[in-house]
């Protein structure tokens, strides 16, 4: 009688140190596994997710970049990808904009992003996260040109852009408002997000989203 030898696949656990391609093989043998990141070669896998201090932000975070999406052609808004950065890096973020053509990700041929995407949103629960440590540094030696974090503990939004190689802080405008550099018309009202005031935000971004900057943008993407 021949007996098969089974050879089981490991499970991820954080801290673990592997290879993207084994983070992959591990990760497609974890089927109910929702979340796992690889940063720097270390994984992290999440921990179940709160609904106030996650789930309604990152839900509040997709309505935002869904609306403005919707009437900018010529982009992709992505919830939860997985994002082939490089060789040691395989970040999940919260939320991804990217350019359909002309920017500096493509899809590849088993579907997932790989490159640089032009935005990142990523919920945290504070400044102690790895949000603005470890991946605010992979994101921008990958040339990720924004990357916002939301510190949903502190109700702060960092909102970083991409200049001569270093990240800088956006700073609002004199009404108050975040105005994207790489997506014409994407404005935030901040204090209004935090607060929970969607309607105010709402209306900053359709104010945007007339703007001649915006229409220019949309142009421009053919």
């Amino acid at each position: 009688m021949t007996t098969e030898r089974l050879i089981k696949i490991p499970p991820l656990e954080s801290g673990d140190r592997l290879s993207r391609a084994e983070f992959e093989r591990r990760y497609h043998a974890m089927p109910d596994l929702k979340k796992a990141e690889l940063i720097e070669g270390v994984v992290y896998v999440a921990s179940p997710l709160r609904a106030q201090a996650h789930g309604k932000p990152h839900g509040d975070v997709m309505g935002w970049l869904w609306t403005y999406k919707a009437v900018t052609p010529g982009i992709e808004l992505y919830d939860n990808p997985t994002v082939r950065l490089d060789a040691d890096n395989e970040p999940q973020p919260d939320a991804v904009l990217r350019l359909k053509e002309g920017g500096r990700s493509w899809i590849s041929e088993d579907d997932y992003i790989e490159g640089s995407p032009e935005l990142i949103v990523e919920v945290a629960a504070s400044s102690a996260s790895y949000d603005l440590h470890d991946k605010l540094r992979v994101y921008r030696r990958n040339g990720i040109q924004e990357y916002i974090v939301w510190r949903t503990y502190s109700q702060q939004i960092d909102w970083f852009y991409l200049e001569a190689g270093e990240y800088r802080s956006l700073t609002a405008n004199a009404s108050g408002i975040l105005c994207s550099r790489q997506f014409p018309g994407l404005w935030l009202a901040s204090e209004a997000f935090v607060a929970g005031d969607l309607a105010e935000v709402l209306r900053i971004l359709q104010a945007g989203i007339a703007s001649p900057e915006h229409k220019a943008f949309v142009n421009s993407l053919g």
